[in-house]
Parts: structure tokens; C-alpha cells; sequence
């Protein structure tokens, strides 16, 4: 019994380092900066940035069912799935960023035009990391049709869908 409460109290400690690892670093309740339309070279850096941060603030969400930010991650497409036609319509793809990591992509096909994936393509996207039980989906990977936020893209063979 003793080792079941202290596997409790090292996990509660985890994700409380965690967050405040999130909170400190100022991820957490910010949206990305507005900022005017980047050239495809700044795109391309800007996407590129840390994608190892990216990966391991992913893995510490993946147990926090209240995980919620912005982030911009590549990885590889491993299945596309049908599309989601309740409410608003959303293209659905898997997306293997890490080796242990896949995360769920919902692209609203209602504000943004669809992009083209297929298995095995790798993309670059930023959009909003959101916990599900199954690792996470990002979605917000378009643009704000009422320009409330700067919102995100998806780009793939250097095309950016937003």
C-alpha cells in the first residue's frame, strides 16, 4: 500500500512540475502573437524553432486532461481517416511526431481548403493542442474567419493551408 501512495504522490508531483514548467515559460493561456503574413523562408523557420520543447510539453499533456495550448510540431502522416461531417466539417489524419507520440489533426474544411495528405507525408503545422484520451488532436489549424486570434496552418511540400 505504501508504494501505491508514493507512485500517487511522485505522479501528482510530475504534473505539477509540469505545469508550472508550462507556466513559467509563459505557454500557458497565450495564443501566438498576431503578426502579418511571414514570407515562406520566415514560415519555414519559424515552424523549425524547437521541436523537441514542442515534444516533450506534448508527452507531459498526454496525462493532463486539462492540457490546452498552441503549438507547432512536424511529424509524418500514418493513416488518414474519414472525415468528421457533424457540425462543422473537419478533415481527420493521424500524426506520428515522435516515435511514442501520435497525435489526432481535425482541419476544419469549413473555413480552410483541404489539404492533400496521404500516408507516409510529413507536415509541418500549428494549431491547438487539446487532451483526449487517446494522446490529443490539435485543432485551430486555419486561420480566424473573424480575425479574432492569428489561428494556425498546416503546410505540407512547402504549400501552406490556412
Amino acid at each position: 500500500m505504501a508504494g501505491y501512495s508514493l507512485r500517487n504522490i511522485l505522479i501528482i508531483a510530475l504534473l505539477l512540475g509540469a505545469a508550472a514548467w508550462q507556466y513559467f515559460s509563459g505557454q500557458v493561456g497565450n495564443t501566438p502573437q498576431q503578426t502579418a503574413k511571414p514570407s515562406q523562408t520566415q514560415a519555414q523557420t519559424q515552424v523549425t524553432i524547437d521541436s523537441s520543447k514542442a515534444i516533450a510539453q506534448l508527452r507531459a499533456a498526454a496525462n493532463d486532461p486539462n492540457a490546452k495550448f498552441w503549438t507547432t510540431i512536424q511529424g509524418s502522416v500514418i493513416k488518414t481517416l474519414k472525415d468528421d461531417t457533424e457540425g462543422d466539417r473537419h478533415q481527420k489524419f493521424l500524426l506520428q511526431v515522435a516515435n511514442d507520440l501520435t497525435l489526432l489533426v481535425a482541419h476544419n474544411i469549413d473555413v480552410a481548403e483541404r489539404v492533400p495528405v496521404r500516408a507516409g507525408d510529413t507536415v509541418k503545422l500549428q494549431g491547438e493542442y487539446v487532451w483526449n484520451n487517446r494522446g490529443g488532436v490539435i485543432h485551430w489549424t486555419h486561420h480566424d474567419p473573424e480575425g479574432r486570434k492569428t489561428g494556425g496552418w498546416i503546410e505540407l511540400e512547402g504549400q501552406r493551408y490556412d
